[in-house]
């Protein structure tokens, strides 16, 4: 293990004897760290925080901080991040907001540069939070989603699996699986790009070509058109779709781009 000797490592920390500790790394409280994990110099690692293996923490990421929650009164919570995942400079991982909840990234996600993610978060594997990205609490994001330079989500949003939500953009609503949010909220476009990428096959995708016409170009009530796909699917991709669109959503769902989702005074693609 290499620990530079300007390094603050706390007695309660448990490190694997591969680590390697940069200049001016803090390590506060019972922080575990996996194998061949690399923490550069002026990182900050706090709290009940497990790290995996391989990773890498850039200069002055803060990992386990406190959640920026004025009803943390300071209880355990905890932050877990998984195997080969890279933290760039400045960004902020902060643990759970109530007593005993997590924090949790998965494996081989990655966060550049000052980007956030807000307690009680969960991150699927293979998940990328570019840069200046932030994260309210709760937000939750399947496998491969991707959020853009600049892009805030909104408490309590599910992301789903292979979803992109564009630069800049604003996401209050749920998106569902392999769509493209741009805005606010707004739906343009399904990700066949990154469904070939990942090996979907091209029956996946004409599926979900399919069910992005009837949830946001049919016009019809967002209820319905879930109903509509939930029986129509047959494909890998579409049962995932209609998985996500199933579930519980706190927010709603993003509106389409031609905006026929408002009516009746609920907001853009609510269920109805």
């Amino acid at each position: 293990m290499a620990i530079h000797p300007t390094a603050v490592i706390d007695r309660q920390a448990e490190l694997d004897g591969s680590v390697e500790i940069g200049p001016y790394v803090v390590i506060e409280g019972p922080v575990k760290i996996g194998p061949n994990t690399l923490v550069k110099a002026h990182a900050f690692l706090s709290g009940w925080t497990e790290i995996g293996r391989d990773c890498e923490i850039h200069p002055f990421a803060v990992v386990g901080g406190p959640p920026q929650d004025f009803h943390y009164k300071g209880e355990r919570s905890y932050t877990k991040v998984g195997d080969r995942v890279v933290i760039r400079e400045g960004s902020t991982v902060h643990r759970g907001s109530q007593p005993e909840s997590t924090t949790m990234l998965g494996d081989e996600c990655l966060l550049m540069a000052y980007s956030h993610v807000g307690h009680n978060c969960r991150l699927a594997n293979g998940v990328k939070v570019y840069n200046l990205a932030a994260l309210s609490g709760h937000v939750e994001i399947d496998e491969a989603a991707i959020v853009s330079g600049y892009a805030g989500v909104h408490q309590f949003t599910r992301i789903g699996r292979l979803a992109f939500i564009a630069g800049a953009s604003r996401t209050a609503m749920d998106v569902p699986p392999f769509m493209t949010a741009f805005g606010v909220s707004t739906i343009v476009q399904y990700n066949a790009i990154g469904m070939k990428r990942s090996g979907y096959t091209a029956e996946d995708i004409d599926e979900i070509r399919e069910a992005f016409r009837i949830l946001y170009r049919s016009g019809q009530l967002f209820r319905k058109s879930i109903e509509q796909v939930t029986v129509m699917v047959k494909t890998r991709a579409g049962k995932q779709l209609a998985e996500f669109l199933q579930a519980e959503s706190k927010r709603g769902y993003c509106m389409g781009s031609t905006g026929h989702r408002q009516r009746g005074g609920k907001g853009p693609a609510q269920v109805q």
